[in-house]
């Protein structure tokens, strides 16, 4: 029976039928939430890694030393401010959240394990600035913030956050915190700001922690993953990404104003522009009436403008996901985001809602299928590799809209 039938078919049962009908169908919901649940590992040793965390280790492995993979995060704090209560709340954080206390080494089977401190205290480097003429001033937290983005972690070593206040006045502070990616993501530092400002409301006035406890930590979900995402869970997932990326997949042929240099060099730039608030409510009106999201309507845009620059029908971008789908993952750092890959053909020449239609279709799809590591995909296809360019896709599309 198909999921969208249930209701037409309930509406055709007795009341006592489709009671019945309706305590087994939410049984079985019930068994299925039970059997993807996370719960706490057994014991407290070395945990097997993530394979989001996996691969970014074996890279730290093949060029340690280098901090393309450091997530900076400065935040600018106005008003009286209490340094001790914000020591107090960064280490009631990293005591909280076991990734913040991770480290990894090689397991005395030769494979990765992340190694978890019982405690850890986080220094809170203070600068004063304060002495510096404003426009010095303002230069100086800019070269400094920087410099800490750009300083990179030992993954064997750790701590894998860092923090550092910068003082520029009596009431005006920078704060810059700057994570390794192999625990932490984007939601994840919106889940350290937040907590952040909780606790320090808390600390300052002298209360409590009003935070509640964590019910699980990221290597349960690490041990977790590796045990659920096997058999026919893994044989699924990967039924259809073999399928939606089957035979030659295409290359972004971009026009550029120069040659492609052999490998990356990560001497990028950034274009900045914004949307009107009446284009915006345009864009969200023709999403709800096309049966979509913004960010389909986006993608759908962005797919159009590739095609219009390279002629190219197939076009395949890639995505970033939260893949925070479970309960249990939604208040914890770490390293959670997955990667989507979303291929549309634009053969036809379809008219914009007919492209909209494509493309809602293939994330659909592809958000189903969320639970399978990018870095999983790339092992099973064993795409041509070119060390010019990423494989599976060249161009990505992020829309930023988790708090």
């Amino acid at each position: 029976m198909a999921t969208n039938d249930v209701p037409a078919r309930l509406s055709q049962l007795s009341a006592a039928k489709r009671a019945l009908l309706e305590r087994r169908l939410r049984g079985q919901r019930d068994e299925a939430s039970e059997a993807q649940s996370i719960r706490p590992r057994g014991g407290r040793g070395p945990a097997r890694l993530s394979f989001a965390q996996q691969r970014l280790w074996f890279i730290d492995q093949l060029e340690p030393g280098r901090p393309i993979y450091n997530i900076p995060l400065p935040l600018r704090l106005n008003g009286p401010l209490r340094i001790e209560a914000l020591r107090h709340c960064l280490n009631e954080i990293v005591r909280r959240h076991d990734a913040l206390r991770t480290t990894f080494a090689v397991g005395a089977d030769l494979e990765p394990v992340q190694s978890v401190a019982p405690s850890l205290e986080l220094p809170l480097r203070v600068e004063d600035l304060g002495g510096l003429p404003g426009p010095e001033r303002e230069a100086e937290a800019v070269r400094l913030a920087t410099c800490e983005a750009q300083r990179p972690f030992d993954l064997e070593r750790g701590p894998l956050l860092r923090a550092r206040l910068l003082r520029l006045g009596a009431e005006e502070h920078v704060l810059l915190f700057t994570m390794h990616h192999i625990v932490s993501d984007g939601w994840s530092m919106g889940v350290l700001v937040k907590e952040v400002a909780q606790l320090y409301a808390a600390f300052a006035e002298g209360r409590e922690s009003p935070l509640p406890p964590l019910a699980v930590q990221y290597a349960d979900f690490a041990e977790w993953q590796r045990e659920w995402l096997r058999g026919g869970v893994l044989e699924g997932q990967l039924a259809y990404w073999k399928a939606k990326l089957g035979g030659e997949l295409p290359v972004m042929e971009l026009p550029t104003d120069r040659p492609r240099p052999p490998v990356p060099s990560f001497r990028g730039g950034f274009e900045s522009f914004k949307l009107s608030k009446e284009v915006t409510e345009g864009l969200k009106g023709l999403s709800h009436r096309a049966g979509g999201t913004l960010f389909m309507t986006l993608l759908a845009a962005y797919k159009l403008l590739l095609y219009r620059h390279t002629g190219q029908e197939d076009i395949l971008i890639g995505s970033p996901v939260a893949n925070r789908n479970r309960v249990e993952t939604e208040d914890l750092i770490g390293f959670f985001v997955n990667t989507l890959m979303l291929r549309t053909s634009l053969a036809g020449d379809p008219t914009f809602t007919g492209l909209l239609g494509r493309v809602r279709k293939t994330a659909v799809e592809a958000y189903a299928h969320q639970d399978l590591p990018f870095e999983k995909i790339v092992e099973e296809l064993h795409p041509q590799r070119d060390l010019s360019r990423n494989p599976l896709f060249q161009v990505l599309l992020a829309l930023q809209n988790a708090p």
